[in-house]
């Protein structure tokens, strides 16, 4: 048994706690959470900073590890999605492995948890099926060709098998709304209400993607053209992307919209309301903002969401996008361009709301009973996330 104490615990369910003490067990369970007892016999140990739960990272494509420094910044999605397909096959298997360990070592060592990741293959289920770390795969299909659409479907139920074998939690989900046929937006929407699992898709990543669906112009859709892809089979629905998609995603319990970079106002009061046609309003928005940044150079308007009580969870995408995977330099950009955002609303983010997205029920908060892991963030300043704050795994 041990006691732990900072000079604030964040446990996210409750107010923070000033020199608050955490007593968990030698496997990392939750046993007390209290304020300081000057009186208290037992050792405590005691760090400056701030005590958290265990990060969550809600939207990763670990498999994507080996494109560190292979692709562009700033080039915006079409030139970002070009220069990806062009590359990521290029790699021997030896190589991807490699990135694949060294990148959830990463995770790890930056206080991540748990991982709601993309897999397009089985690239990533060997090291997953070790256990050092908790995921959640989204095994991510697309096909624009209706006629299509049941063999790629099977195919993504090849690779959920694949991890259900392996005792492995995972779902099938559509990649975007301008890969998807309406044929396999209803396949995987039967699917998921069948089994009760989770739906992620990416969602308004740049004005171009509404553009193609508004009127079949715009950047995405002269670059899709250019790349030999039958523009034939995109749908023109005179709607933006999100109410071209929402309604076909409608049985799903629990459905995470990624990006959400060009979402306004009504497009969130939307999504949440039963005029998008979801049996349930449990809509999660999970922002990656530095990926944002290194593709679009341009975040959301957190304040739109927080306006809203929408709930937000927090995501690294890629290497391939991202300079790093860490949940704290995701909030630290978070916090330069909105410093009004108070710390326990980022920290909720980072943590609660991922964990009730991914219904990973033991994390995420710092209650008794749970095992959330517990992370200190040191160098803040008045209780503000700064450059040089860093996180310091402590369980």
């Amino acid at each position: 048994m041990r006691k732990i104490s900072a000079d604030y615990i964040f446990t996210i369910s409750t107010d923070p706690i000033k020199n608050g003490v955490i007593t968990i067990d030698k496997v990392g369970t939750i046993l007390n959470v209290e304020h300081p007892d000057i009186n208290n016999s037992e050792m405590v140990e005691h760090f400056e900073g701030v005590i958290c739960p265990g990060f969550i990272n809600s939207h990763c494509h670990l498999e994507l590890s080996h494109l560190q420094n292979e692709v562009s910044e700033n080039t915006g999605m079409t030139g970002f999605i070009t220069e990806l397909i062009g590359k990521r096959f290029n790699y021997p298997e030896e190589k991807i492995e490699q990135a694949i360990i060294a990148a959830e070592t990463k995770m790890i060592k930056n206080g991540i948890v748990a991982v709601g990741d993309i897999s397009n293959n089985n690239s990533t289920f060997k090291q997953k099926s070790k256990g050092e770390l908790l995921y959640h795969t989204f095994i991510e299909i697309f096909s624009l060709d209706p006629n299509k659409a049941e063999e790629v479907f099977n195919t993504g139920r090849k690779l959920s098998n694949e991890l259900s074998d392996l005792n492995l939690s995972n779902s099938i989900v559509p990649h975007a709304p301008y890969t998807m046929s309406e044929k396999l937006l209803t396949l995987i929407n039967e699917y998921a209400s069948i089994n009760n699992s989770l739906l992620s898709i990416h969602n308004q990543e740049s004005a171009g993607e509404s553009e193609l669906f508004i009127s079949q112009s715009g950047s995405m859709f002269d670059t899709f053209k250019s790349m030999g892809i039958n523009t034939d089979l995109m749908r023109k629905t005179g709607l933006n992307s999100l109410k071209s998609t929402l309604p076909f995603l409608k049985d799903a319990e629990k459905l995470q919209l990624v990006h959400n970079t060009y979402s306004s106002l009504e497009d969130i009061r939307w999504a949440i309301s039963k005029d998008s046609g979801r049996k349930t309003s449990d809509v999660y928005w999970c922002t990656c903002p530095n990926a944002n940044m290194y593709i679009e150079n341009k975040l959301p308007d957190y304040n739109l969401f927080i306006q809203e009580n929408a709930k937000l969870t927090i995501g690294t995408d890629s290497l391939a996008s991202n300079w790093s995977l860490s949940i704290l330099d995701e909030i630290k950009t978070i916090t330069k361009h909105f410093p009004e955002i108070p710390l326990q609303t980022l920290l909720t983010w980072a943590t609660k709301n991922g964990a009730n997205f991914l219904k990973f029920d033991h994390l995420g908060v710092i209650e008794k009973g749970k095992k959330p892991g517990l992370n200190l963030l040191t160098n803040l300043e008045n209780l503000k996330i700064s450059d040089k704050t860093e996180v310091i795994k402590i369980i």
